[in-house]
């Protein structure tokens, strides 16, 4: 069905989609944002591979629930992440959103509220592969001896 055939349902933010599960395990090698509901992992992706845009994944495990509650706690998720005003994802990255049994029951403020926090943490949280100063390790002899 054409994107153009659907005006009731606006399109997330620009976001692609992630649909494989190679995609999903590059992307879980990333940074990681905890919250109440979620858990956010997020990876800048590679330039050969050609998207454009931020992509997003959705991850609900059987240990939440039956399938009727994980794809109602997929559906508040995505209307989450359209609802999150103060968020502004690299144009370069890829995402996962992984919920967890809270995210049927929370408000849905609060549900918004943890999705914008989790990706103001993943902002915060140095890249991957960003090299890390290690102060040396103490030792009692002289260096110079």
């Amino acid at each position: 069905m054409a994107e153009d055939a659907r005006p009731d349902r606006p399109k997330t933010m620009g976001w692609g989609r992630l649909r494989r599960r190679a995609e999903f395990q590059r992307v879980s090698r990333g940074r990681r944002a905890q919250a109440e509901t979620i858990t956010l992992q997020a990876l800048a992706r590679p330039t050969d591979l050609g998207a454009i845009g931020p992509r997003v994944g959705f991850t609900v495990t059987r240990k939440v629930g039956d399938a009727v509650e994980r794809n109602r706690i997929r559906r508040r998720l995505k209307e989450a992440l359209r609802a999150a005003q103060a968020i502004a994802p690299a144009p370069d990255s890829d995402y996962v959103l992984m919920a967890r049994r809270e995210a049927l029951t929370r408000h849905f403020a609060a549900l918004i509220a943890d999705i914008e926090r989790a990706f103001a943490q993943v902002g915060r949280i140095r890249p991957a592969g960003a090299a890390e100063r290690r102060r040396p390790a103490a030792t009692d002899r002289d260096p110079r001896s």
